[in-house]
């Protein structure tokens, strides 16, 4: 079994910004899925898709396997536990920055 190498967090949201890779992942949410299955309700070739398998999976986010003449597609969550883990990171300071502008705008209404 492969171990997880954390990728670099560039890496992993440059292939979550894409919506044909973020529909891949949403499908593979609900279980793992072979190729072909993944790649019939999007209108691109085969090789158009097999790229955007390929950034997930240099992402870190995707894993496959195969199995005669069939690969199968599994989401891959460590990273997506890197995500979780950066934006826990930042949602205290973002919240902090909300709560701010909260009281400011409260300040200024007081003042009109």
């Amino acid at each position: 079994m492969d171990t997880y190498q954390p990728q670099p967090l560039p890496a992993i949201f440059a292939a979550l910004a894409d919506p044909t890779r973020l529909a891949v992942l949403e499908r593979l949410a609900r279980g793992p899925a072979s190729v072909s299955d993944l790649a019939a309700p999007h209108r691109m070739a085969g090789p158009s898709f097999l790229k955007h398998l390929k950034v997930l999976e240099g992402a870190g986010l995707v894993t496959s396997r195969k199995a005669g003449r069939v690969r199968t597609v599994a989401l891959a969550p460590a990273a997506l536990r890197d995500v979780e883990a950066w934006v826990d990171a930042h949602r205290a300071a973002w919240a902090r920055r909300l709560d701010d502008l909260g009281d400011f705008l409260e300040r200024k209404d007081d003042r009109t």
